[in-house]
C-alpha cells in the first residue's frame, strides 16, 4: 500500500519519474471516480506496522513521564523532569521511525509528545523558579499566564527545530498553536484579564486566532494547488487546527454550548452557520470545518425534532438527517465544488486547490 507521500518521496529519489507519477494518479482518480486533488490525501497508517511501533512508543513514553515523576516527589506543579525525559525520548525515537523509517502515525505522535513534553518541562521548570509552596495553591495570576506564555513561545521555537530536522507536516500546527498560546497567554497577562472581563475576551482572541491560522493554512495551499506535495499535508493539518477555533466560538455566541438560551433561533442560526462553513469548505476543499462543526448542527436538529414531537426518535432522526446529508456531499463532492468555483470570481478562482473534472472510466 502505497501513499501520496511515498508516490512523492520516490520522485524525489529518483526511483520513478515525474510523468510516471502524475499517470498514475490519473489511473486512481479513474478508479475511484474523484480527482486526487479533492480527496484530501494524508497518509496516517501504511501496515500495522505503524500502530505496533506506535503502541511501543507511547508504553516508552509513559515509563519516561513516571520516571521523571518519581525524579520530583512532592512538587505541585508540572514535573519538569517527566516533560525533559518525554521529549528526549521523543526526539531519540523520531530519529529512527521518522527520519530514517518515515512511518506517519508514529511521527505524529512523537511530536506531539515532543511538543507537550517540552511545554511541561519549561512550565515546570518557571513555576519552580517563581512560586513556592503556598504560591501554588493561590498563584499570581498575571504572572502565572506571563510564564504560560513565555513557555508556549519557547515550544514554538522547539517545534521549529523538529520541523527543520524531521520535517513531520503536523510539525508547523504544533507551531501555530503554540504561537496561539503564547498570544492569548500575553493578552491576558498584560490586561490583567484572568478575572472580570476574562471570559468574553477569550473567545474573540480565539476566533481571531482561528480565522489567522486559517489564513496560514490557506498560504500553505496556495502554494500547492495540485496537491502534489509536502505542502498539502501541512495545509491540513493547520486547517485541522482553525477549525475548531472558528467554529466553537460561532456557536458560543449563539448560547448552544452552554445551553441555557437555546431555542428556535439558536437552532437556526446553528443551521444557517454550518451551510455557510460547508460553502467554504467546498471553496477551499477542506473538510475540516465541516466535522468540527457537527457536534453543533446535531445538537441543533435532535432539539428541534424534540420540539416538533419526535421525542422518541429524535436522535435517531437527526443521525438520519445528517448522516445522509453528509454521504450525499461526500459522493457528489467534485461535481458540487466544480459548480461552486466556476461562480466564484476569477481572481479568487486562482487562490483556491484545483477543482476537478469527475474522472470517466475508459
Amino acid at each position: 500500500m502505497y501513499s501520496e507521500g511515498d508516490l512523492r518521496d520516490a520522485v524525489a529519489a529518483g526511483a520513478i519519474s515525474a510523468e510516471a507519477a502524475q499517470g498514475l494518479r490519473e489511473h486512481v482518480s479513474t478508479t475511484r471516480a474523484a480527482p486526487v486533488t479533492d480527496e484530501e490525501n494524508f497518509r496516517l497508517v501504511t501496515s500495522f506496522n505503524d500502530i505496533f511501533v506506535t503502541i511501543a512508543a507511547v508504553l516508552l513514553l509513559v515509563a519516561m513521564a513516571g520516571i521523571g515523576q518519581a525524579l520530583t516527589p512532592g512538587f505541585d506543579g508540572p514535573p519538569p523532569f517527566a516533560g525533559l525525559f518525554v521529549a528526549a525520548m521523543a526526539w531519540l525515537l523520531a530519529e529512527l521511525f521518522t527520519r530514517k523509517r518515515r512511518m506517519a502515525l508514529p511521527s505524529i505522535v512523537l511530536l506531539i509528545a515532543f511538543a507537550g513534553g517540552v511545554f511541561e518541562m519549561l512550565l515546570g521548570l518557571s513555576f519552580e523558579l517563581a512560586f513556592d509552596a503556598d504560591a501554588l495553591a493561590r498563584p499570581d495570576e498575571t504572572l502565572f499566564f506571563s510564564l504560560v506564555a513565555g513557555a508556549a513561545l519557547l515550544t514554538a521555537g522547539a517545534a521549529w527545530l523538529h520541523w527543520r530536522r524531521f520535517k513531520v507536516p503536523i510539525t508547523v500546527a504544533a507551531g501555530a498553536a503554540a504561537v496561539v498560546a503564547t498570544v492569548v497567554s500575553l493578552v491576558i497577562a498584560v490586561f490583567d484579564l484572568a478575572s472580570g472581563d476574562g471570559p468574553e475576551i477569550i473567545l474573540p482572541l480565539v476566533f481571531v486566532s482561528g480565522l489567522a491560522v486559517f489564513a496560514y493554512a490557506m498560504h500553505w495551499d496556495i502554494s500547492d494547488r495540485a496537491r502534489e506535495t509536502r505542502r498539502s499535508d501541512v495545509a491540513f493539518w493547520l486547517h485541522l487546527l482553525a477549525a475548531p477555533m472558528i467554529a466553537h466560538p460561532l456557536f458560543s455566541w449563539l448560547g448552544v454550548t452552554g445551553g441555557d438560551n437555546f431555542g428556535a433561533g439558536a437552532a437556526a442560526g446553528v443551521l444557517a452557520i454550518y451551510i455557510g462553513l460547508a460553502l467554504v469548505a467546498l471553496a477551499v476543499d477542506r473538510r475540516a470545518l465541516l466535522v468540527s462543526a457537527l457536534a453543533y448542527v446535531l445538537s441543533a436538529l435532535t432539539w428541534l425534532f424534540d420540539e416538533f414531537g419526535a421525542v422518541e426518535l429524535n436522535v435517531a432522526l437527526t443521525a438520519l438527517v445528517i448522516g445522509s446529508a453528509l454521504l450525499m456531499l461526500s459522493a457528489f463532492w467534485t461535481p458540487i465544488r466544480s459548480t461552486l468555483v466556476e461562480r466564484l470570481p476569477g481572481k479568487l478562482q486562482t487562490r483556491l486547490p484545483l477543482p476537478g473534472a469527475m474522472p470517466r472510466p475508459a
